[in-house]
């Protein structure tokens, strides 16, 4: 009797653990940004490094997976500080720059792209998503 109630105690503690464990993002996790017709801003800085030193061999391309058709997503090419890493110093890249142009109306939008890097280990790829509220 004692053993099978420290089996029915373990078996709950385990099933409360899981429901605690932390699971892949969800679309409720996305970073949330607002914009006015018209207006621009810096979403992410875009590089590709190992060891701190790039190891791009152009300028990063972006691609729009899913997003309202008033979003356009640009880099602008330059250095930046891959701080993400713990490095201090500049190394190529670029900013994403989020513009929105003819807004006649509010929404709320989901914006996922893509950014493709050429490196000297080949293509890589990263994707990313915001939630854009557009207001004119």
């Amino acid at each position: 009797m004692q053993d099978a109630l420290t089996r029915l105690l373990a078996v709950c503690c385990l099933g409360f653990a899981s429901l605690a464990t932390p699971t892949a993002a969800s679309a409720q996790d996305l970073r949330r940004v607002a914009l006015k017709s018209g207006e621009s801003i810096e979403l992410d800085t875009v590089y590709y490094v190992i060891n701190c030193r790039s190891v791009m061999t152009g300028v990063p391309e972006i691609e729009v997976l899913e997003g309202p058709p008033e979003v356009t997503l640009t880099i602008k090419a330059g250095p930046v500080v891959p701080r993400r890493f713990g490095c201090a110093k500049e190394v190529p890249g670029g900013t994403i720059v989020a513009t929105a142009n003819n807004v006649k109306e509010s929404k709320i939008a989901k914006l996922f792209y893509r950014v493709k890097y050429k490196t000297k280990e080949g293509d890589r790829q990263t994707a990313n998503g915001y939630y854009v509220g557009l207001f004119p």
